[in-house]
């Protein structure tokens, strides 16, 4: 295994993907020679051209229409949105286009496009630049949601996603671009909806994604010293969720905490609470805790002071340990 950067790996990801498949082909704004606005896509104009590197105007709803259009006329589009604030501007493509065009043609048509996007704070980039909106689009049938959490599953899911028949959402955190892993040289395919344990512990089980993963493994070395154990999973796969990982989790350690960046109220965190409160509420032991960001826009000058992190994590999971109905 080679150590390399996140977003060489995604680069790495896009790259191999091209060379095997001739349909796959990259939109998106600065993908061409700037080499993408975070440096996903350096060189591949180069290695590929402009027919397959294709820099678009700064028009996202009408790009990303193109790539459902290019879809069913059989390509395999990449679509790189420069900021996940920006998809907001082609929902309609999104969420009334990609997502249903299979269903209401009758599978006659295959939409295999990948939306990837940065997403999330850390940078000061403020409330235009730094949302975490994963779980608008879990919520729409017919779209997939990935959230890769390190160099090796930011290749591994990206990957998979370029092959899969239905339109992908991959959401990388910018926080973790910079982020140096050991990535497996060569094919390496992470399968969409399968969770990650990423740390083993008997007292409470963390159910997180993307940047929070690497927040709960720190509340988890810091609670170790006060002899309470985090299992802490990384579901990679929003939508699909993998259910039967969480649940045998939560069935060793009855107790369960849920933590995203995006604001707590209506998250993805909500939806494993309530599947675990209405399927499994006989191994509970602790009211599930949740940790998600306040209820207010992402601030440019407190945005250290609102983002979630290791130590909403581990006082929610004191909390779960300590309590109990």
């Amino acid at each position: 295994m080679a150590e390399i950067r996140y977003i060489l790996a995604v680069g790495q990801a896009m790259g191999e993907e091209m060379e095997r498949d001739p349909d796959v082909l990259l939109l998106g704004e600065d993908v061409g020679a700037p080499g993408g606005s975070f440096g996903a896509s350096r060189g591949l104009l180069e290695r590929f051209g402009s027919r397959r590197v294709v820099d678009t105007p700064i028009c996202e709803a009408s790009f990303l229409s193109l790539a459902a259009g290019a879809a069913a006329c059989g390509l395999r589009p990449i679509v790189e949105i420069m900021f996940m604030d920006f998809i907001t501007v082609c929902m309609d493509g999104m969420v009334n286009q990609l997502a249903k065009m299979r269903y209401m043609f009758g599978n006659q048509y295959k939409l295999p496009v990948v939306v990837r996007t940065p997403a999330g704070g850390g940078l000061n980039a403020g409330p235009q630049h730094s949302q975490c909106l994963e779980a608008w689009f879990a919520h729409v049938p017919g779209l997939k949601v990935v959230m890769p959490a390190t160099p090796a599953d930011a290749k591994g899911l990206l990957k998979s996603a370029i092959r899969d028949d239905n339109p992908v959402l991959v959401v990388e955190h910018k926080a973790l671009h910079a982020m140096k892993g050991e990535v497996p040289e060569g094919e390496h395919l992470v399968p969409i909806g399968e969770a990650r344990v990423c740390r083993q512990g008997g007292d409470v089980t963390v159910v997180t994604a993307g940047r929070m993963v690497h927040e709960a493994l720190a509340a988890a070395a810091e609670l170790e010293a006060e002899g309470i154990g985090l299992e802490v999973i990384d579901l990679r796969s929003i939508q699909p969720w993998d259910k039967q990982t969480v649940f045998d989790s939560v069935a060793k350690t009855h107790r369960l905490v849920v933590a995203h960046e995006a604001v707590k109220a209506f998250g993805f965190g909500a939806e494993v609470a309530a599947a675990v409160g209405e399927e499994l509420m006989d191994e509970l032991d602790a009211p599930i805790g949740r940790v998600g960001a306040p209820f207010m826009p992402v601030p440019f000058s407190l945005e250290q002071a609102y983002l979630p992190g290791a130590v909403q994590i581990a006082q929610a999971a004191r909390q779960a340990a300590q309590g109990g109905f």
